[in-house]
């Protein structure tokens, strides 16, 4: 048994459910190099200060990736975050190796994982199935609440539809079949205005989705990176928050500045409205969730 066994970590889901404020939580992805490691923990040592509720580290699928993004998970655990929430897709691997995978998560006393299909890879219309292995993600959480029935499991929730569903009406069903594997809260995908988050709890809530449902927000801190990421993602860009950081030039500290108020004031409306927290992409950047406006807001929220 290894020493990690000994102590596990705490469930979110008991978290959410004895809450007596706002929950906050930081989602970091796996460096690809020594020096990505080295500004990474830099970045995960300043943000202490903030005390989030949990974290969450990306997951890359094949060989060094998974490594790396387990490798995250201990350094956040070792520098004293808790609890750590690593994420887990359906890409590249058999259901066997899966199942090794999350065997392996629960021995390093990791109780809480987020379960995703994984993105298609660049170039491919269609998602990849691994000759034995899983083609959804409720598959994966059948497999991680059979296999380990007291995991708590998260799924990923997209507010403006996930790019590749036939219609939002079905894409909120297959997030409630989800729900009813065994997954105890969502996380939202990225939006930039309140009213796609309000409106997907509704339709949520509506079919009978009655777990969590964490908001996740990204500081638009940059035009250039904020668009290779809608690229990605299928999200709405605001042309109002367009035309404001292109004013401030796009990138630099005018830039951060306006993506930052701006997110100051969606977690304002999200948490008024009854949010149960904030789940912030920072994207591996201490400086982001510590600008002065952004730390204030959420002291203000978490302290009362």
């Amino acid at each position: 048994m290894r020493d990690r066994d000994k102590k596990s970590d705490v469930r979110i889901i008991d978290i959410l459910d004895r809450r007596r404020r706002p929950l906050l939580s930081f989602e970091f992805f796996p460096p690809k190099d020594h020096r990505g490691f080295a500004a990474l923990e830099a970045a995960i040592r300043e943000l202490r200060i903030l005390q989030p509720d949990f974290v969450s580290v990306t997951y890359g699928a094949g060989g060094t990736s998974r490594a790396r993004s387990l490798a995250v998970c201990e350094l956040l655990r070792d520098v004293g975050y808790g609890p750590v929430m690593p994420h887990l897709t359906c890409v590249g691997a058999t259901r066997e190796e899966l199942e090794e995978i999350v065997d392996d998560i629960y021995g390093r006393g990791f109780r809480n994982v987020m379960a995703l299909r994984g993105d298609s890879p660049v170039g491919e219309k269609a998602f990849p199935i691994v000759t034995g292995g899983l083609a959804h993600a409720v598959d994966l959480v059948r497999l991680i609440r059979r296999r380990h029935d007291d995991m708590c499991i998260g799924v990923a929730g997209y507010p403006e539809t996930h790019p590749e569903a036939v219609s939002a009406r079905r894409d909120i069903e297959y997030l409630l079949l989800k729900v009813e594997a065994g997954a105890d809260f969502i996380t939202s995908q990225l939006f930039f205005e309140t009213h796609y988050y309000l409106n997907f709890v509704e339709r949520c809530r509506r079919v009978g989705i009655k777990c969590p449902i964490i908001p996740g927000l990204l500081p638009a801190v940059s035009l250039r990176q904020v668009d290779r990421i809608m690229a990605l993602c299928g999200a709405t860009f605001p042309q109002r928050l367009r035309k404001q950081l292109e004013e401030a030039g796009g990138e630099g500290p005018g830039a951060e500045e306006k993506g930052i108020l701006w997110t100051v004031r969606q977690i304002d409306e999200l948490l008024q409205a009854g949010a149960p927290g904030i789940h912030l992409y920072i994207l591996n950047r201490a400086r982001t969730a510590l600008a002065p406006q952004l730390a204030e807001c959420l002291e203000r929220w978490r302290g009362e």
